[in-house]
């Protein structure tokens, strides 16, 4: 349907359609572009409405050439806020559940053009669904800067097709943080996140571009020990004025934060998730989150108990044990030490091979180590045959310098 008519009334259709959306709740996003303003490198502007403790806001995600910006308004001011942002733009996009407006101006004419979407097919349930998928992709913004400059998205902010793996594994990371974040005791001040081995960052910057969109903007750290990756997420972050995310060359030994509140440690190396897990629960972090790699500490003294002789005469089988085995009392030993801990499969293993996560959130009654759990883990050491365990050793000061790990 397209209808031609004096500007005035085109664009007070238009607002009167985004205001019905929003009152009805099938406001999905609107987009500005051709932006014609004071604003200087603005491109467009994306709007959505979120959840912002406890209360819906429009988020309006601005777009400038070098970096993205977020500004959050009350709900009861988004009409006067879009009618204004209107106005300073030469096209403007509406997408509800329904239908798809889109409003064209020049200096002649103004047009309306109003079509159905997709989702629309007479059947409730499908439109929940496509509901569900939406919210599913919001965790990280694909139009967001800094996908662009860390190789996810090209200039036109379309993912690269060799980094949709990458995209997807990026999009599960910061919706499993986004829950745990929920779980966890906010305190007045901003969370103090960091990231062990943070390496390029991609976690990073989307973790503290959610964190930044969806509450107090962050204070988030990674810590990597290559140089050059450091500088270059230095940069990014520069670019992206993501003013609160630095980047610390070093490693779990040699970065010592004052407080820390989120705890998040990917494929760090054999022990080395021993030392970030510490680290965390040393400065009562409210939430842990950890995928371990390269277990390597509890296989040369594995000693497989009689009956399971047969199946772990097998390397690979005593291996995959072995490896059970270690993030097992690493989980027990969260439960032990006041932590509500899961550990579950984040990603399928056609994704990646280090797909297991620890995820661990701070009990606010804890008091002291739990007895019961530290004698499970006890009842498991004497089975196998198990000497040492650093995670363990470290929470008991018994830990005696020696080397890390591996850096892979």
């Amino acid at each position: 349907m397209l209808s031609l008519a004096s500007p005035s009334t085109q664009e007070q259709q238009f607002l009167a359609a985004f205001q019905q959306a929003i009152e009805t709740q099938s406001f999905d996003r609107m987009i500005l572009s051709q932006y014609k303003g004071e604003l200087e490198q603005l491109e467009k502007m994306t709007l959505r409405v979120i959840s912002l403790q406890g209360e819906f806001v429009l988020s309006c995600l601005y777009r400038y050439k070098t970096q993205d910006i977020t500004k959050n308004y009350p709900i009861g001011t988004a009409l006067a806020q879009v009618e204004q942002l209107l106005s300073c733009c030469k096209q403007a996009n509406l997408i509800t559940l329904d239908e798809e407006l889109q409003l064209k101006k020049n200096k002649k004419k103004v047009m309306l053009t109003v079509s159905k979407t997709k989702s629309t097919s007479g059947q409730t349930n499908k439109v929940e669904q496509q509901g569900h998928d939406r919210a599913k992709h919001r965790y990280v913004d694909q139009d967001s800067y800094f996908l662009q400059p860390l190789g996810i998205t090209d200039a036109n902010a379309q993912i690269i097709p060799s980094m949709a793996r990458k995209w997807k594994q990026i999009n599960k990371f910061v919706e499993i943080c986004a829950g745990a974040v929920q779980q966890i005791q906010q305190a007045d001040q901003p969370l103090h996140v960091v990231d062990f081995g943070s390496g390029k960052g991609y976690l990073t910057f989307a973790l503290y571009d959610y964190l930044a969109k969806h509450l107090q903007t962050p204070f988030v750290t990674g810590v990597e020990l290559n140089p050059k990756m450091v500088e270059f997420c230095q940069g990014v972050a520069a670019q992206s004025n993501f003013n609160q995310l630095g980047f610390f060359q070093g490693d779990v030994r040699t970065y010592e934060p004052e407080r820390l509140d989120v705890m998040i440690a990917l494929h760090a190396c054999d022990v080395a998730t021993d030392f970030a897990i510490h680290t965390g629960i040393r400065l009562n972090a409210q939430m842990i989150m950890c995928a371990p790699c390269c277990h390597k500490e509890l296989r040369p003294q594995l000693q497989a108990p009689k009956v399971l002789a047969p199946m772990l005469q097998f390397g690979i089988h005593a291996g995959q044990q072995a490896e059970m085995l270690t993030d097992t009392i690493r989980a027990l030993l969260l439960k032990a030490y006041g932590y509500e801990t899961k550990v579950f499969e984040f990603v399928a293993l056609e994704h990646t091979s280090k797909n297991k996560m620890i995820l661990a959130t701070k009990r606010q009654d804890y008091q002291e180590p739990d007895q019961a759990v530290l004698a499970q883990i006890q009842a498991l050491k004497e089975m196998y045959g198990i000497k040492k365990h650093s995670l363990e050793l470290l929470l008991n000061d018994q830990w005696d310098q020696q080397d890390i790990g591996c850096k892979c």
